[in-house]
């Protein structure tokens, strides 16, 4: 279902919410823009359809460091606001992991449940964005529970789970909300193709997921060990990636057991108790990343590990760009 609605309304709406939910949306802070937790003043400053926060939205249902034998107290609805599609697109591995029919994770499971997934067109992109060289959309296709786009001062919306119905129920009451009996208007979809264009322009000389494999798996050993050279291991890139899901577990005094997230670039990473290790060369860890990426996430659980978000690129404090070496990798 499709409404429309003011952005005067909108906002309204939000702070009418604020009652009931936790609402995290993107500001504007500094140079760049990430998710902050809403109060009535900072309504009117969120940003709207921009390109990707800076912070990935599996942050919300991973933190940094919990115990995981605490009792789960997270128990407030949360309403998380201007998703790109491609954090919204990594939530199929997400899942999968989290989610095991045998063992899921209870602390993320009931997150995930308490949460409302508002996800967002991009409207324009980031020179790192490639979410379409992987079969993505700079727009919301799947894992949210609504998607929104503003345009021409007025906001719509479309209404895709029971859990955005129940919040659509709650904005009516608020303000008036029209139905779009004729779909989204024109120009939305335009603005869609266009910005499309524009990351596919932007990366036409990068492979797609699946001759990024093939490259990956087959790459002569000398081009890992060229751009490996620069990699200081700090663990950044998985750190940022939507998708990464590593962590290692910590018993402490008091019956706690605390749970970090970890990441495949730390050396000491696949240390065994033995002193084994198999990933002890940087040049080796560097080179699981990809192959991570690329080869053993996709096949095991049958969801893309990457899905061109770019962060990592950005995020990289020597400065690797990952599409220049999968671009040298298909050579």
């Amino acid at each position: 279902m499709y409404y429309q609605l003011g952005k005067d309304a909108w906002d309204k709406a939000l702070s009418d919410l604020l009652g009931s939910y936790m609402i995290y949306a993107p500001l504007l802070i500094g140079n760049h823009q990430d998710y902050e937790l809403l109060d009535k003043e900072l309504v009117k400053h969120i940003v709207y359809n921009a390109p990707r926060p800076s912070t990935p939205l599996k942050s919300f249902f991973l933190p940094v460091k919990e115990n995981v034998v605490a009792e789960n107290t997270v128990d407030t609805p949360v309403i998380i606001l201007g998703i790109p599609g491609c954090d919204l697109s990594a939530l199929d591995l997400l899942d999968a992991f989290f989610l095991d029919e045998e063992y899921p994770d209870n602390y993320y499971a009931k997150r995930r449940r308490l949460a409302v997934l508002i996800g967002t067109d991009c409207h324009a992109s980031h020179g790192s964005c490639h979410c379409s060289s992987y079969g993505l959309k700079p727009y919301p296709e799947k894992n949210h529970d609504i998607s929104l786009a503003v345009v021409n001062g007025g906001v719509y919306l479309t209404v895709i789970t029971k859990k955005g119905e129940k919040l659509l129920e709650f904005i009516k009451k608020a303000v008036a909300v029209n139905v779009l009996e004729g779909g989204l208007p024109d120009e939305i979809t335009e603005i869609r193709n266009q910005v499309k264009q524009e990351v596919e322009t932007n990366n036409k000389r990068l492979p797609n997921y699946q001759e990024t494999t093939h490259a990956v798996k087959n790459a002569v050993h000398s081009k890992w060990t060229y751009y490996s050279e620069k990699c200081v291991s700090c663990g950044a890139c998985a750190a940022i990636c939507p998708t990464c899901t590593c962590f290692l577990l910590i018993d402490r005094p008091g019956f706690e057991k605390v749970r970090q997230l970890d990441a495949c670039q730390y050396p000491g990473f696949e240390r065994m108790a033995g002193g084994e290790d198999p990933l002890k060369r940087l040049v080796d860890r560097f080179r699981n990343r990809y192959l991570c990426k690329y080869k053993y996430r996709p096949e095991k659980y049958e969801a893309i590990a990457c899905t061109g978000c770019g962060r990592c690129i950005e995020t990289c404090i020597a400065k690797i760009d990952k599409n220049e070496l999968l671009v040298e990798l298909t050579k």
